[in-house]
């Protein structure tokens, strides 16, 4: 592939580029910082109006805006928030008919003087939607003609031309998560929420999976009696395949818990008798234990800290309703 200039290849040693690459960081950072020093009133206004946004926010810009506006097009719709991207310059062909005056605008500029970008304002105003100019130029007719201003104002961009936006970007993208940060508190979203909008990701499955959803149950439960043999818990260990089998007691009540582990150390005491001895006497009391509407989650923090394989799930009288291996969990994707 040919390049639209004269490659002028330079021998530069590592430390060099390192400390370019560190630079760059460190020139984001201190903008970054910088805005949070000077950060006002108006953008918590802006917060408000988009959590009291009866329509969707409709996010637009135009070439490297316009990338930072589909990511936060996206951010405020992965937590709830009905939001789209609105490409500025297709606007005008068509796609302004899918704007209504209960949306609220997100218009990204640095220079806050981009044509197509303007052009959209009289079309917000004539149907009364407002409109949050998010713009390095605070002097600029997109800030002067908004209704509602976000200063991304930056001293540099951080690369070593100091031309490409880089600074400028970094601080647009970062004030809007600022932005959708404060609308999710203002909305009053908690984590489920949050995973409703991700059912398909590892996060919506740790967030919304329940024991319930995996656990074995009925036939498919290993339980025996506190009046069984070591010898009948084997059967039921081995027939079952959880490495593991539920104790009760005459009322179906938890006893306890008796594992292959478990059947090791009694062999370990006992010999060949072990297999004649009452399952009561080897096996686990007060094992650990969930239930049936607890997150998968809980579940995995109690196999992974105790290091454990099997959980026995039970319901408020203590009997037991299921039991959860941690393959299970491995399986659907939530560790």
């Amino acid at each position: 592939m040919s390049l639209p200039y004269e490659r002028k290849e330079k021998n530069l040693p590592d430390s060099l580029l390192l400390a370019t690459a560190k630079g760059i960081l460190a020139k984001e950072a201190e903008e970054l910082e910088k805005a949070a020093e000077k950060i006002d009133a108006d953008v918590v206004e802006a917060a408000r109006v988009i959590s009291r946004c009866k329509g969707r926010l409709v996010v637009s810009g135009l070439g490297k805006s316009g990338h930072v506006g589909r990511k936060t097009a996206a951010t405020f719709a992965s937590l709830g928030v009905p939001a789209f991207f609105l490409h500025s310059a297709e606007a005008w062909h068509g796609d302004l008919g899918m704007v209504c005056r209960e949306d609220v605008g997100y218009f990204i500029s640095n220079s806050g003087e981009t044509k197509e970008l303007i052009d959209l304002l009289p079309h917000f105003k004539r149907i009364g939607a407002p409109v949050i100019a998010v713009t390095g130029n605070p002097e600029s007719t997109l800030a002067k003609d908004a209704d509602f201003l976000l200063n991304t104002h930056v001293e540099a961009e951080a690369d070593p031309l100091g031309l490409a936006p880089t600074s400028s970007t970094t601080l647009q993208m970062a004030m809007g998560d600022a932005v959708a940060g404060m609308t999710t508190l203002l909305l009053g979203l908690e984590k489920e929420d949050f995973a409703r909008f991700h059912p398909g990701g590892s996060l919506g499955k740790k967030l919304l999976l329940r024991v319930g959803n995996l656990m074995a149950k009925d036939a498919e439960l290993p339980v025996v009696s506190d009046s069984a043999l070591v010898s009948d818990a084997l059967f039921e260990i081995t027939s079952k395949g959880f490495g593991a089998t539920a104790v009760v007691d005459k009322n179906g009540v938890t006893e306890g818990i008796f594992t292959d582990g478990d059947l090791r150390r009694l062999m370990e005491k006992k010999g060949d008798g072990a297999l004649k001895c009452s399952v009561t006497e080897g096996m686990t009391r007060n094992p650990k234990v969930v239930r049936e509407n607890d997150h998968v989650t809980a579940a995995l923090n109690l196999v992974e800290k105790f290091e454990i394989s099997a959980l026995l799930v039970v319901n408020d009288e203590n009997k037991p309703v299921g039991m959860l291996h941690v393959h299970d969990i491995l399986k659907a994707g939530v560790a």
